[in-house]
């Protein structure tokens, strides 16, 4: 048995922020975040330039990380990192600093499946959050992945649905950029959403088979009715954006509820936890809780800091793994796609 605290330094760099985490056993004491602006201007993420800035900002941000939770990097028992799945570049930086710090500091070494992470991040001891019981349903959704697991025990996971093309988070932010919204659009949709009707324009949802999910149509189908009807009326964006926004908000939620709630049907799991950047969405925030009442559901949505690309999350994974003895050596390679 460890003695405590056990001190873990996390540091996350799947995509384009970077970040570190010291947690306290299960207690978060920083959560330091570094974005960066710079993609904005070319409507997405660009992957050489985001390793780039990970290269400028990962020192800082360990520093800052360090400072904010008033621990000496000679206290620290262990580095948990990102080991995937991400973009290589971004990865590549966060892995070779961790494993450098690690070897300097003679302590263990964490590889930690960023998926895994947007899970566990419910079993952070945060006041006024309760924890999922095992087994329990856990909907990730994010710009990259759109699952639901069945989660029978902290390692123990299963994928029982996910989408057979494009995540939720680009189907967001796809349609924000067909409406002229800055990137990231998908917070953008969510704020016009709140102020249009959701019943405005009807969209069809895709007939996808089983628990998987497809956005790529409803996509298509989105870009098809703004051109026909800018087209007819230039100045239909402008007028209905609000409406816009709600009826593909609205479409989108009702595809993810149908599928959890197959889901539900399928396992007879009741306890549905949700993470992953998407799941900072009010509309989703809003349905899941609504589900409780209407479906006799027990619904967990972690801390809005604990929902977008954090490390809090890769250091609650990095302490379960250190009390399992579930360390890494340095050859441990960084992966673009990784299961779990």
């Amino acid at each position: 048995m460890y003695q405590n605290p056990i001190f873990i330094l996390a540091i996350e760099s799947s995509c384009d922020d970077t970040a570190a985490a010291v947690l306290q056993n299960d207690k978060v004491l920083s959560n330091v975040v570094a974005q960066q602006a710079i993609h904005e201007q070319y409507g997405g993420v660009v992957p050489e330039l985001a390793s780039r800035a990970h290269q400028q900002n990962i020192v800082p941000v360990i520093d800052v990380a360090l400072k904010k939770a008033n621990v000496n990097k000679e206290q620290l028992s262990a580095i948990a990192f990102t080991q995937g799945p991400g973009l290589m570049g971004s990865l590549l930086v966060g892995s070779s600093f961790a494993k450098s710090m690690a070897i300097a500091l003679n302590i263990p070494l964490i590889a930690v499946n960023h998926m895994h992470a947007h899970i566990l991040a419910h079993f952070i001891d945060e006041e006024g959050f309760d924890k999922p019981e095992f087994p329990f349903l856990a909907m990730t959704i994010s710009g990259g992945h759109t699952q639901i697991v069945k989660v029978n025990s902290s390692f123990d996971l299963e994928i029982i649905g996910e989408t057979t093309d494009d995540a939720v988070g680009e189907a967001f932010d796809k349609s924000a950029k067909i409406l002229g919204l800055p990137y990231p659009g998908g917070p953008l949709v969510d704020k016009y959403a709140q102020l249009g009707n959701p019943k405005a324009f009807p969209f069809t949802k895709p007939k996808v088979d089983g628990l998987n999910f497809s956005f790529s149509g409803l996509k298509t189908q989105i870009l098809y009715f703004v051109q026909k009807n800018v087209k007819e009326n230039p100045t239909f964006i402008e007028e209905n954006l609000n409406d816009i926004c709600a009826s593909i908000q609205y479409t989108i939620i009702q595809i993810l509820m149908e599928k959890l709630k197959l889901a539900v049907a399928q396992t007879g799991i009741t306890q549905i936890a949700i993470g992953g950047g998407v799941s900072a969405n009010s509309g989703i925030r809003n349905t899941l809780k609504e589900g409780e009442k209407k479906y006799g559901w027990k619904t967990f949505i972690p801390k809005f800091e604990y929902t977008t690309d954090n490390a809090a999350m890769i250091g609650i994974v990095g302490y379960q793994r250190f009390l399992d003895n579930k360390f890494n050596d340095a050859s441990v390679v960084s992966k673009a796609r990784i299961e779990f």
